[in-house]
């Protein structure tokens, strides 16, 4: 069975949506691996050699995914895991855990436990590494187009109830005696669009 070689982000993504990659990792070498095998990806990759240079970097900017090494001096990786997971700003972001341990047993439920998406080993291959990170860029990818999606939803709703409003306040002041024809069949209309408006915000609240 031939193996598909990753993709890079298509060409024509907005800069504005290629959210870049954390790498965190107390040790040149492997900074310098992880750079090698990301750079073609066509997003930014931003080092932090420790849990608390993470955390920084996570306040200053959005990122799209963050490899954390789990054996750091000080703050480890599952310290920094639950400290990203507290922050508002970052706590959907998936981390993946790069470590040198089998990621078994209770080493694993801990790592799932205080917010790890997924596990590499190290020394890693460069194919698995670059294949999981392209899933999760593209995922990301797509949460922003949905998140763009419902932002001009929002916009729309909010004309039409606008229009709506105004449609209402024109048959209030054209009322008189016994409405003619044309202006009961512009209430029903208007009633029907008023329930269509009113479905489509109950929809948007049970949006996860």
């Amino acid at each position: 069975m031939s193996t598909q070689i990753p993709t890079d982000p298509p060409a024509d993504t907005p800069v504005t949506d290629r959210a870049g990659i954390l790498l965190v990792d107390d040790m040149e070498e492997n900074l310098l691996a992880l750079e090698a095998v990301l750079g073609s990806l066509n997003v930014p990759l931003v080092r932090a050699r420790s849990g608390e240079e993470a955390m920084r970097a996570l306040r200053r900017e959005r990122f799209a995914l963050v490899l954390l090494d789990v054996r750091m001096p000080g703050m480890d990786g599952f310290d920094t895991a639950a400290g990203i997971k507290r922050l508002d700003q970052a706590k959907d972001v998936p981390i993946i855990f790069l470590t040198g341990s089998d990621p078994g047993g209770g080493f694993t439920y801990r790592g799932y436990a205080t917010g790890a998406a997924d596990f590499v080993p190290k020394p890693f291959d460069p194919w698995v590494l670059r294949a999981k990170v392209t899933v999760f860029l593209e995922l990301h990818r797509k949460n922003r187009q949905l998140e763009a999606l419902l932002a001009r939803d929002d916009v729309q709703l909010a004309e039409m109830a606008r229009r709506l409003s105004a449609i209402d306040s024109l048959l209030g002041e054209d009322q008189v005696e016994g409405d003619d024809a044309r202006t009961a069949q512009l209430r029903a209309q208007m009633t029907g669009l008023d329930n269509i408006l009113r479905e489509l915000r109950r929809a948007r609240s049970l949006q996860p």
